[in-house]
């Protein structure tokens, strides 16, 4: 066994049928994890790919708008798996509009989802660590702009500037009880997220003019970086928010 194997380990993943979630849930599986996938639609796709990498996939329906879903959904998790092992927190949305012209109701979308459901799922399945006393992995998705101001996307760069710090104030409470609270922060991928970035040439020249890799990230690229702070190989890593980002952030 090396420390990367997640032979006989369950990842909770939200937002895991489409994009970089489906990518994680894949890489997870293929590493040996079982997987229980939450999100609003069907992971259809994503099931079928667990499954083709020898593992099984349980479907939890919600809507992580809210935090109303969250007591039922880990309870339905837990029925499903026995314990949950790893959680990761990639579920969100992106609204965009120039600052003038923001509305509260964009905002408050973009934080409930990104922010706040992602604090209070962390709580919960962290309580029924310490409850079993035992430990776990948390991974949060955040993103370039956890560290970059952006254009036109207010509430999401507040949200994963917020969720960044997060990631750090878990680490520092929850480290000493075996919880491994870390980040991944995706540089520019080809996914759904940034289908108008992408759609937009002048916008879409710029970004791989400062890519040093040259290209568009592909879901898949993230795959190992989940694996590495899912594992016993991340035993001593706390509060890190990993950049894969093609050496974005390095330019």
């Amino acid at each position: 066994m090396t420390p990367f194997d997640l032979s006989g380990r369950a990842a909770l993943v939200t937002g895991a049928n489409t994009g970089l979630g489906q990518a994680i849930a894949v890489g997870l599986a293929k590493a040996g994890a079982d997987i229980v996938a939450v999100g609003r639609s069907a992971p259809t796709e994503t099931a079928e790919l667990v499954r083709a990498s020898g593992r099984t996939l349980h479907a939890v329906s919600a809507d992580l708008s809210s935090t109303a879903p969250i007591a039922d959904l880990v309870a339905q998790a837990v029925a499903a798996v026995g314990e949950i092992d790893i959680l990761v927190n990639n579920a969100g949305i992106i609204r965009r509009n120039d600052s003038l012209d923001f509305t509260e109701e964009d905002w408050d979308a973009v934080i409930d989802t990104n922010l706040k459901t992602a604090f209070f799922l962390s709580q919960a399945v962290a309580r029924t660590w310490v409850e079993a006393g035992r430990g776990g992995k948390i991974i949060n998705i955040c993103s370039m702009l956890s560290f970059q101001g952006g254009i036109r996307v207010p509430s999401y760069t507040a949200s994963k500037s917020g969720l960044a710090g997060l990631t750090r104030l878990l680490a520092c409470e929850w480290a000493s009880k075996g919880i491994n609270v870390n980040g991944i922060a995706p540089g520019y991928f080809a996914t759904n997220n940034t289908e108008a970035l992408r759609a937009d040439g002048v916008r879409s020249r710029d970004i791989l003019a400062r890519i040093p890799a040259g290209r568009w990230g592909d879901p898949s690229d993230l795959g190992g970086a989940a694996v590495f702070l899912a594992s016993d190989a991340s035993a001593y890593v706390h509060g890190t928010v990993l950049a894969v980002d093609g050496g974005w952030l390095a330019r």
